[in-house]
């Protein structure tokens, strides 16, 4: 696929019903859909440019993804952006927590998630795809089965955002219920599908969600807040290898079933 312009055709709110309405005479008209281009060339990146990325563009990619829906209009996401001597102070912290963390595994009580993200208990299909998508990946790094420290040097990538010049931190309110982190995917995923029509790329990161007691106060999240995720966004390195992963994806017609 060619690389998605810097700005997709967009326009203020009273202009949607007529950019909604090209789209659709676009793609009767068998022209490339700049939405579903957007769509297909999203995916998680895992080496960033150093190039810095407006702030205004970042104010306009969280005003977009504020369109995204939510239960009752809730809007229960918060986000804090992370640049400079803020984000670079956050990676020190968290990669030292982490290589502190495997030399001694018995401070894994003190890192906890404040939620489920994996199952207690992997099954199949789910466990396959999860050990698909590691060895892929390990294996485009040359990561061999059994080569903790290059493992461990891997995982922490996380925790440097990749070295994306941008980390985004989203927390909710421990208040709402499980159906507001239903509300956030489709949040997050405005964001990372308005990144690409500015020719942005994202990682959204569970990983950093175990050491939420040093991510919280660090990024001055008030005491009823829990981490729900961090991201990445930024540009791409287009020349590192690790790039070309892409994971595979099941169609729709073996997860749909069609009642008539």
């Amino acid at each position: 696929m060619s690389p998605l312009p810097d700005r997709l055709p967009a326009g203020p709110p009273t202009d949607a019903v007529a950019n909604a309405a090209q789209a659709t005479e676009a793609a009767d008209s068998g022209e490339p859909n700049p939405v579903d281009a957007a769509i297909e060339s999203r995916q998680s990146m895992r080496q960033f440019l150093p190039r810095a990325v407006p702030r205004a563009t970042i104010l306009h990619l969280l005003d977009l993804a504020g369109r995204a829906p939510s239960g009752t209009n809730t809007q229960p996401w918060r986000a804090y952006v992370l640049q400079g001597a803020s984000r670079n102070a956050l990676v020190g912290k968290v990669c030292a927590a982490h290589d502190a963390l495997r030399a001694d595994p018995s401070l894994a009580a003190e890192y906890r998630e404040e939620y489920d993200y994996y199952p207690e208990k992997w099954v199949s299909p789910y466990i396959d795809r999860r050990r698909e998508n590691g060895w892929s990946l390990y294996g485009l790094l040359g990561i061999a089965k059994g080569e903790k420290d290059k493992m461990h040097a891997q995982h922490q990538r996380n925790y440097r955002f990749f070295d994306a010049p941008v980390g985004l931190m989203f927390t909710l309110d421990r208040v709402m219920g499980r159906g507001s982190l239903v509300d956030y995917g489709m949040f997050l995923q405005t964001i990372m599908l308005a990144a690409r029509g500015h020719g942005l790329h994202t990682c959204p990161q569970a990983a950093w969600n175990g050491f939420s007691k040093i991510i919280l106060p660090h990024i001055g999240a008030g005491p009823d807040e829990m981490l729900v995720c961090g991201m990445a966004l930024g540009y791409i390195d287009e020349t590192a290898p690790v790039n070309g992963f892409r994971t595979p994806r099941v169609s729709a017609a073996e997860f749909t079933t069609w009642l008539e």
